[in-house]
């Protein structure tokens, strides 16, 4: 069972940052929806429910992703979902179900930078940035090869682009964690192509890395960028085993960069999509 010796509701996120730091053992709860799989008693929680983080604003230039906006929130918001090819409605769409969407927040699947997150995924592949209370403002990759720090995730600010963009994901069943996940997007004359689920923590690769040049890639390129998505790091566990995912990498590479493109998967690619046998370990 999951206990909380204190509950801490602050009214704005700099007082929230400074429990944060200065009450020891202090951790953020946004929908806890993970949390609550534990058996263990956190001795203080910091609930952000009342800093004004709960919404998705649309101004000129980007969306402003709050913290505390839902999953639901990201699948249902009819203009940042076609400002960026439909790529998040994809990614939230299959995670556990429609209630759980309802309470998972944002800001903690972003900030908990869970390797199997679809969420981080998806928002890699975007020109998308966070804004934290102490660090400020950076790109959410550079988020992502930071350690943790204590802090707190106010907002993803999601630039307006030309996006054509695409998810992939293969799960052992459905509304299940991702083996593997992949999403693409071709943006400011670029590819951006993240993949997570390796289990470790999603990373972005550009298209310059992958050798994949031009809106609509030649078959030898995407075989290219197969074989480098491949070259990443992967491990096995309960969900699938790293020779899978290595395999699952290449392929669902080729299908999201293709599906962005708006363009069929090449009979040349076909080898390199042609199914593989799973290997979970025991």
């Amino acid at each position: 069972m999951l206990r909380f010796d204190n509950y801490v509701r602050p009214v704005n996120t700099a007082e929230a940052l400074e429990v944060l730091r200065y009450r020891r053992g202090a951790k953020v709860v946004g929908g806890g929806m993970w949390m609550r799989l534990s058996s263990r008693t956190v001795p203080c929680v910091v609930d952000l429910s009342d800093c004004g983080l709960g919404s998705i604003a649309e101004t000129d230039d980007a969306f402003e992703i709050g913290a505390m906006a839902s999953l639901r929130d990201l699948e249902t918001h009819r203009a940042l979902n076609e400002a960026t090819g439909g790529i998040l409605e994809r990614a939230v769409r299959d995670i556990v179900g429609s209630q759980f969407r309802e309470l998972a927040t944002v800001g903690g699947s972003v900030y908990g930078r869970f390797g199997f997150s679809d969420v981080l995924c998806a928002l890699l592949a975007l020109d998308a940035d966070v804004v934290l209370t102490g660090a400020g403002r950076m790109p959410l990759a550079r988020l992502c090869e930071q350690g943790y720090e204590k802090d707190i995730l106010e907002r993803v600010v999601v630039a307006k682009r030309d996006y054509r963009a695409a998810y992939a994901c293969v799960r052992r069943s459905a509304t299940d964690l991702p083996t593997l996940n992949v999403a693409a997007a071709y943006w400011n004359g670029d590819w951006h192509v993240a993949v997570g689920a390796r289990p470790a923590r999603a990373r972005l690769l550009l298209g310059s890395e992958l050798g994949l040049f031009g809106p609509e890639p030649s078959a030898a390129k995407l075989l290219n960028a197969a074989r480098v998505l491949r070259g990443l790091t992967f491990s096995s566990n309960m969900w699938g085993s790293a020779r899978y995912r290595r395999h699952l990498a290449g392929a669902l590479g080729i299908r999201a960069v293709c599906e962005a493109a708006g363009m069929p998967v090449p009979e040349a690619c076909a080898p390199a999509l042609a199914p593989a046998d799973e290997e979970v370990p025991a």
